[in-house]
């Protein structure tokens, strides 16, 4: 496997956790979020958006930091959110997260915490395996 597979491989992880979590989080299948609802999603008052700009224009870090310290684990959309963060994330191009010092192993990573948080640990060990 070379670099750029590992990096689609990773992605398709990445999106395929975010799918499953989603589901389990919200008790029903999970399809794509569509943008008007996409919007709905914020975390500490800060919407998803907001988050997605900041990435956008290479602050990556920063939001990441931002998201990290406010997210209330309590509230189910503030995780989504984070989920929705990590996959936007995911989907930039490997020139421009190396660029603004980010991977996206540090975007599985993130999830992988996340689901830890919500006590789904094991799901995303078995979403790795396969």
């Amino acid at each position: 496997m070379d670099f750029n597979d590992e990096k689609d491989y990773i992605m398709r992880i990445i999106k395929e956790m975010v799918r499953v979590l989603f589901s389990l989080m919200l008790g029903k299948q999970y399809q794509s979020v569509e943008l008007p609802e996409k919007n709905k999603y914020e975390v500490a008052g800060k919407t998803l958006e907001k988050f997605e700009k900041m990435v956008d224009a290479g602050l990556i870090n920063e939001a990441e930091n931002i998201l990290l310290e406010n997210i209330d684990y309590t509230k189910k959309e503030e995780v989504l959110a984070a989920l929705l963060f990590y996959q936007y994330i995911s989907e930039k191009d490997n020139d421009f997260l190396e660029a603004h010092n980010y991977s996206k192993e540090e975007a599985l990573d993130g999830i992988k915490k996340l689901a830890e948080q919500q006590g789904y640990g094991q799901i995303t060990s078995l979403l790795m395996e396969t």
